[in-house]
């Protein structure tokens, strides 16, 4: 299918819209809301290089990220909550979104990072058209949750390069209880499967600069709640131990989870060694971990504000 046919499938989902799992079917033209709240016109929070990814993302000058607002799940606990539940952010349109993009590549970026982008996906798409048209050529970074529509996921076939989801959960009643989404194991699973068929494992340059593929970000959380042994079973045996895998430490009480006991601190140095181990053991070899002992430093650059203009503290005069 081509580019043009693509765009006007996608935008004819928004007036009934099935863009993600939800499946909420209402009217995005006419004003009505779903679960995600969201509009017609894309919001976005910042456009910036960002130096806080992996670093085959980051590398030495930036990942052009484009902070997407709304967001298809409500996780408690979210790190990005003042644009995902709260909808910080401006409205811009297809045309303003390509310009972002292509002011960033002239910054000298290496690829577009495109932040929660799940709902955003036609005007994402149509975007993407006009920036081609002006000379956009830089790989495209699909960052998500991984609460996605697999079908949606196959008609980004040829469009995006690296795919970088979050597995989250490997129990339903988990991802429900801390983040309002149904079925999210089947979802992300089939999505992040149709993901690696259409990138295989990741591909660096020769200056260690993803070009395309897979990378799984797994976040470590107290108490398992996020079931990453289950996870890494699943990639091993339907996808292959070469896969990617980003295992993060990071974990933090951040927006409502002091609401909840078992979400209100840290997690533990074993409890993270405990899931690094798992991998190792399993033959996963490539990917990035981080330093657990670091995490209290690092953590205050990289919590974003994006209520300042330079969303990160590493920006900051």
């Amino acid at each position: 299918m081509k580019l043009k046919e693509k765009i006007n499938k996608l935008n004819n989902m928004l007036s009934s819209c099935t863009l993600c799992p939800h499946r909420c079917r209402v009217n995005r033209y006419s004003g009505k809301k779903g679960f995600c709240g969201a509009g017609t016109d894309a919001v976005i929070s910042s456009a910036m290089p960002h130096h806080g990814e992996e670093p085959p993302i980051s590398g030495e000058k930036g990942s052009g990220t484009i902070f997407f607002s709304y967001c298809n799940m409500k996780c408690v606990y979210c790190q990005n909550w003042q644009i995902s539940q709260e909808h910080e952010g401006n409205p811009v349109s297809v045309e303003e979104l390509a310009e972002k993009m292509l002011d960033l590549q002239k910054r000298g970026v290496h690829n577009i990072n495109l932040v929660s982008p799940t709902i955003w996906i036609p005007q994402i798409v149509e975007a993407l058209e006009s920036a081609y048209s002006k000379g956009f050529k830089l790989p495209l970074v699909y960052n998500t949750g991984g609460y996605d529509n697999p079908e949606i996921i196959k008609a980004l076939d040829g469009i995006i390069d690296i795919y970088m989801p979050d597995m989250r959960y490997s129990s339903d009643s988990m991802a429900e209880k801390y983040s309002s989404v149904k079925n999210y194991v089947k979802y992300n699973r089939e999505s992040v499967t149709e993901m690696y068929r259409q990138v295989g494992n990741l591909e660096l340059d020769n200056r260690g600069i993803a070009k395309r593929g897979l990378m799984v970000r797994l976040l470590v959380m107290p108490g398992g709640i996020a079931g990453i042994k289950d996870t890494i079973d699943f990639i091993s045996k339907n996808l292959s131990n070469k896969v990617y895998l980003s295992i993060m430490a990071q974990y933090h009480p951040a927006y409502r989870a002091h609401n909840f006991s078992e979400l209100s601190g840290r997690i533990t140095y074993k409890e993270y060694m405990d899931v690094l181990d798992y991998a190792a053991h399993g033959g996963f070899e490539y990917g990035w971990t981080q330093d657990y002992n670091d995490l209290d430093h690092e953590k205050d650059l990289f919590i974003p504000d994006f209520k300042d203009k330079n969303v990160f503290r590493y920006y900051r005069k």
